[in-house]
C-alpha cells in the first residue's frame, strides 16, 4: 500500500512509485519539432539523445537507431492526426529498482506530443524584458550540457521570471557569466560580432545553437564567436536573442533600462526558414 494524496491505495495502482525519472531524475530527454511529418534536424536530436544516455551509462538498446526514433515519433503524432506542425518530445528514463544505484541500466521510453500553430518560425514582435536570474547557479560540466529531467533551477527560475513580471531570466554560472536562458540558448550581438557562450561554460548543446552558428556565417559582415558572457557585457550589446527548436528565435527587446534592435533577428529567422523550406521540398 501506499498514501496518495491522504488515501491508501495499493502501489499498483500508482506507476510513479519505482519510476526512476520520478524519483531520482534518472531520465534524459529531446524535444523535437515536427513539420509535415518530418522531424526537423532529425540526425542532430538523435547523437545528443544518443549522447546523453551515454554520459548518465544507461544501456541504449540495439534497435533503438535513428530509424527507430523517427518511426516512435511519427507514429504518435500521425495516430493523433497531426499532420501540420507539431511539438514532441521524447523521454527516456531508466528501467525501475534501486536507490541511487540501478539495480536494470535498461530503459524505457515516452514520447508525447502537442499541435503547433505554425509550420514555420515566426518572430514575436511583442515586448520581451529579461533579468538576472541570481539565486542558483548552473555548473560548469558535462552534464549541465544534456537535457536531463533535473530542470529544478530552470522551474524555480520561471517562476522567479512569472512573479517579478519578466517573460525570462538568464541563467548564471558559477563562474557568475551568463550561460544561458531558461528554455534556450542566449546570444548577443555587439556592432558586427555575435557571440553565444561555448558548450563549456555549462549551457545545454543545443540543437538549433549549432544551426545558427552555422547560418550566422552566411551573413556578410557579421563575425561569429562562441566566448564568454559576462552581466556586464550585456549593456554593451545591440541585440540579444534566445533560441531553442520549438520557438526558433525570441528576441529580447529589454533588459534593466537597455532596449535592443531585432534586425539580426529579422534575418536570421529568414535564413531559418529557407532551410526548414528546403528540407521539406
Amino acid at each position: 500500500m501506499i498514501n496518495f494524496n491522504g488515501t491508501l491505495v495499493t502501489q499498483e495502482s500508482n506507476i510513479l512509485t519505482q519510476n526512476r525519472g520520478f524519483l531520482y531524475g534518472d531520465a534524459v530527454f529531446e524535444t523535437v519539432k515536427i513539420v509535415n511529418s518530418q522531424v526537423l534536424y532529425l540526425e542532430d536530436h538523435y547523437f545528443r539523445l544518443m549522447a546523453s544516455m551515454r554520459v548518465v551509462r544507461m544501456e541504449i538498446p540495439m534497435d533503438f537507431t535513428m530509424e527507430y526514433f523517427e518511426e516512435q515519433i511519427l507514429s504518435l503524432t500521425n495516430k493523433l492526426g497531426i499532420s501540420a506542425a507539431a511539438r514532441t518530445r521524447v523521454t527516456v528514463f531508466r528501467n525501475d529498482g534501486g536507490y541511487y544505484l540501478p539495480i536494470d541500466k535498461t530503459v524505457s521510453f515516452l514520447v508525447h506530443a502537442t499541435a503547433l500553430d505554425s509550420t514555420l518560425y515566426v518572430i514575436d514582435e511583442e515586448e520581451y524584458e529579461v533579468d538576472l536570474f541570481k539565486d542558483f547557479y548552473v555548473t560548469k560540466q558535462l552534464l549541465s550540457s544534456i537535457k536531463s529531467t533535473n530542470r529544478l533551477l530552470n522551474v524555480t527560475a520561471s517562476i522567479f521570471a512569472s512573479e517579478n513580471g519578466l517573460d525570462n531570466c538568464l541563467l548564471l554560472n558559477d563562474s557568475k557569466n551568463v550561460v544561458e536562458a531558461i528554455q534556450g540558448n542566449i546570444f548577443m550581438l555587439v556592432g558586427n560580432k555575435l557571440v553565444t557562450p561555448p558548450v563549456s561554460e555549462g549551457c545545454v548543446n543545443g540543437v538549433l545553437r549549432k544551426q545558427l552558428l552555422k547560418l550566422a556565417k552566411t551573413i556578410e559582415g557579421v563575425e561569429v564567436a562562441e566566448e564568454v558572457i559576462s552581466p556586464f557585457d550585456l549593456q554593451k550589446a545591440d541585440e540579444l536573442f534566445i533560441t531553442n527548436v520549438i520557438k526558433g528565435i525570441q528576441p529580447i527587446t529589454k533588459y534593466r533600462k537597455k532596449t535592443f534592435k531585432t534586425d539580426l533577428s529579422q534575418k536570421l529567422v529568414s535564413k531559418l526558414n529557407e532551410v526548414v523550406s528546403v528540407t521539406l521540398s
